[in-house]
């Protein structure tokens, strides 16, 4: 592994934060519709399967991952979170492990590799290429890969600080409510903000940009149906399917611009695959 870049440092402060802790804990099953949409394609394909969960986080995708096989294993590169889940299922085997390098994983071997949450988005460019490398290989041929990633002309993408602003309302008691529990929000954004910005660059068919999501404590990569099925095929991997997460409709192979806050993408390995074997 190569020293983390900038992006990457401050992406796993935020993964280490109480903010982090708390949000991934919260009872949740499926992220979204598309989430749903995209595990509903996938598991009468690999049901009994073994399966990969990356960036396992706290556990919230493992009753998702062993309703389709029981056969499970999950990782993650945060240690902080990796505990939770280890404590909330310690019956599973999770591992201490980073996307980038698998290697202690043996090639050509899981049914699904799923990487959920966006989680792919918060390395820089390169490294997100050898995340979706890391995939192809530990994935047998005719295996599948699962992720998710923002949406470049997404609403997401168009989010800023003002958004932290208490709404108005000509309620006192509730302004005032509102007022105060957006202060500190808006303090530690408008920080966070201003010290990340820097980073941000759209380069047309992607972009980096600081995002809202733990006070804007994050940055992240937002992609295009283009660049991304560009980007899956660079490694070897044939799309199979696209989810937006709204409304969890399947978006067209010919699509190249949809209004989702981000995607789910499902690719797989061809049965004849050699590039990394």
């Amino acid at each position: 592994m190569n020293s983390p870049s900038e992006l990457d440092r401050i992406n796993q402060v935020a993964w280490n934060s109480p903010d982090a802790a708390r949000v991934f804990t919260l009872d949740k099953t499926y992220s979204d519709p598309g989430e749903q949409a995209a595990f509903d394609w996938l598991a009468p394909r690999c049901a009994g399967e073994p399966l990969l969960d990356i960036g396992v986080g706290t556990g919230r995708t493992i009753p998702l991952m062993t309703a389709i096989s029981n056969d499970y294993t999950g990782v993650d590169y945060t240690l902080k979170l990796l505990d939770l889940a280890k404590a909330r299922y310690p019956e599973r085997d999770l591992r201490h492990m980073d996307a980038r390098d698998m290697s202690a994983l043996p090639s050509g071997h899981f049914g699904l590799a799923e990487f959920s949450w966006n989680g792919i988005d918060c390395v820089d460019y390169d490294d997100r290429v050898r995340i979706l490398e890391e995939m192809y290989r530990v994935v047998r041929p005719g295996g599948y890969v699962l992720f998710s990633s923002h949406n470049r002309g997404g609403p997401g993408y168009r989010e800023n600080i003002w958004q932290l602003l208490p709404r108005f309302t000509f309620n006192p008691l509730r302004l005032g409510w509102r007022t105060l529990h957006s202060v500190r929000r808006f303090q530690l954004g408008t920080l966070n903000y201003l010290r990340n910005v820097k980073l941000n660059h759209d380069y047309g068919r992607y972009a980096i940009k600081t995002a809202a999501a733990h006070n804007f404590g994050i940055v992240i990569i937002y992609t295009t149906l283009g660049e991304q099925r560009r980007q899956l095929a660079q490694v070897g991997l044939q799309s199979d399917a696209v989810f937006g997460s709204c409304a969890g409709d399947r978006i067209a192979d010919d699509v190249e611009e949809s209004n989702a806050w981000w995607f789910h993408f499902i690719a797989h390995k061809p049965l004849a695959a050699y590039r990394f074997d």
